[in-house]
């Protein structure tokens, strides 16, 4: 799964595939899945969440896991960005408000499998 969001005025991609468990763990030396169920991110549904309840889920997400897990993605979809940190100063805002919830979509693919 592929998607696309617009982050300080750049196209980013990100894709979730067969490879992002092995990545994240090969580049961060930790447990994708272990990480990705322990933000409690999966299962919520920002889209009919009040923007305090937004604000309220968000503040529980442990920053330095999300940002490698956002990279591990970007990462994925594009083998030619550079290291997370380089990555990251490449932006002046990284809005995690707006950022969570579209990539909740492959957070969630992630996890599941498709259905024949």
């Amino acid at each position: 799964m592929e998607k696309i969001i617009e982050i300080d005025g750049k196209q980013v991609r990100f894709k979730s595939n067969g490879a992002v468990p092995l990545r994240y763990k090969a580049q961060f030396q930790r447990d994708f899945f272990k990480d990705l169920l322990g933000m409690g991110l999966v299962g919520l549904d920002f889209e009919n969440m009040s923007q305090a309840e937004q604000i309220e889920a968000i503040q529980k997400i442990d920053f330095d896991l999300f940002y490698n897990i956002a990279w591990t993605f970007a990462k994925t979809a594009d083998k030619t960005i550079p290291e997370p940190i380089e990555w990251l100063d490449g932006f002046d805002v990284f809005p995690i408000i707006e950022i969570v919830p579209q990539l909740q979509e492959l957070l969630i693919a992630s996890l599941m499998s498709k259905k024949n």
